[in-house]
């Protein structure tokens, strides 16, 4: 691209998640509205909804960025997740060197976010300061707030705080001319959003702000919130920051490589143009 702060998006789809149900994802899961949008419809709590896991290449010609970096492969079992690819081998594959990426955004260092950060050695990694004051706080002395984290990774994240290579934000921030940061709290107390300038317009890589399309469409939180109101305003900053509501792109929803293209057709249900227009 010839703009230097345009980029294209790449999702990666690198694990799974099928043995979850409509029930596991939502709060209050509730009555689905129809196609229309007007009349509820009787929602079976107890059908499949099954989660992808995501990292997220932003590039162009003068710059590689990622945004998250997967859980890893001795994580997969403990949390009885399916890791399909591993995220440094899906970029090799796409000739990027994960050794060589110097920019990463942590959207925020829940397992499958932030576990495998030793595999990009020269990253300066972005992150949001309320989330490591959360994961290393007090609220992490409760099992059911610091289940979502694994420990070795909030340390490896301690470490490379203390080597020089962390960029703390405080709420908005820029990351490259383009690409800015926000903070978009409810899922967890830093979490923060990426908005991309692309051809196509702002496409906001929303992370765990909202994991499905029906989260926030719906307006229907996920199951693990721990601030309610927190979330529902992150819902109308993310299509605030969007150039149109239909380019926030939720974190997990497997609707995603549906709705975009492949990057190529060998790719497809792996890597998939988010700067794109949708298909759908």
């Amino acid at each position: 691209m010839a703009d230097a702060d345009t980029y294209e998006i790449l999702a990666v789809k690198y694990g799974t998640h099928d043995e979850r149900m409509r029930a596991d994802n939502f709060m209050s899961p509730g009555p689905r509205m129809a196609a229309s949008g007007s009349t509820p419809v009787v929602d079976d709590h107890a059908t499949p909804m099954p989660l992808d896991y995501f990292v997220w290449v932003v590039r162009n010609a003068n710059r590689t960025l990622l945004v998250d970096t997967g859980f890893s492969r001795e994580e997969a079992p403990i949390r009885a997740r399916k890791l399909e690819h591993d995220p440094r081998d899906v970029l090799k594959n796409m000739g990027i060197d994960a050794g060589k990426i110097e920019e990463v955004v942590i959207s925020h260092l829940h397992y499958d976010h932030a576990g495998t950060l030793d595999h990009f050695p020269a990253a300066r990694f972005h992150l949001q300061e309320a989330e490591m004051k959360y994961a290393t706080g007090r609220c992490m002395c409760d099992d059911s707030m610091r289940k979502p984290f694994t420990v070795d990774h909030v340390c490896q994240m301690v470490k490379k705080v203390y080597s020089g290579r962390v960029q703390f934000h405080d709420g908005d921030g820029e990351v490259a001319p383009g690409i800015t940061v926000h903070k978009t709290s409810g899922h967890s107390q830093g979490l923060q959003a990426v908005r991309v300038k692309t051809s196509n317009g702002y496409v906001v890589l929303a992370s765990d702000a909202t994991h499905f399309y029906e989260n926030i469409e719906q307006r229907k939180p996920f199951s693990i919130t721990i601030n309610l109101e927190d979330t529902l305003r992150t819902y109308d900053r993310l299509q605030q920051l969007a150039s149109t509501p239909k380019q926030v792109v939720p974190g997990h929803d497997p609707l995603v490589v549906k709705k975009y293209p492949a990057c190529k057709p060998e790719t497809k249900g792996i890597v998939h143009r988010l700067d794109a227009p949708r298909v759908d």
